[in-house]
């Protein structure tokens, strides 16, 4: 998936290529997701955003679309401590930031190739995706100094 946001006359066919029918909440929650270029977003937020905009879809509705976004590719999932589970709209190999004070997570791109390509998996398997989220903190005032 790009970072670039997606009209919303191109959600039906983009969900149509990665084998999903197009259903209503399916639509709907998809424009949301993706109208806003690269996200990273809990089904929590999203359905808030969903109830805003008049989509009715229930909690359990989000986190299973969004389930099923991440199951065929569309969307990366990726859980932090407290089993709290983000949803990427990046699917490109990438890492990420994860701001401990605010909560923030933001993307980081790594330089020199892909990322899988600095790991060697035992025979026999083969890397299918790399999650890394590093963990940020504000320096105390003894660091500082």
């Amino acid at each position: 998936m790009s970072n670039q946001p997606i009209p919303s006359v191109q959600i039906r066919p983009l969900l149509e290529r990665y084998g999903l029918r197009a259903t209503r909440q399916r639509l709907g929650l998809a424009k949301l997701l993706f109208s806003k270029g690269d996200r990273h977003i809990t089904a929590d937020v999203l359905a808030a955003e969903a109830h805003e905009s008049r989509i009715f879809a229930s909690l359990a509705t989000v986190y299973n679309v969004l389930n099923l976004f991440a199951e065929v590719g569309l969307v990366r999932s990726f859980t932090l401590e407290g089993g709290k589970t983000i949803f990427d709209t990046n699917t490109t190999d990438h890492c990420h930031f994860y701001f401990e004070d605010s909560g923030e997570i933001t993307d980081v791109m790594v330089k020199g190739g892909k990322l899988a390509d600095h790991f060697e998996p035992p025979e026999g398997y083969e890397i299918a995706k790399v999650d890394v989220v590093v963990r940020l903190q504000r320096k105390s005032a003894e660091s500082k100094a």
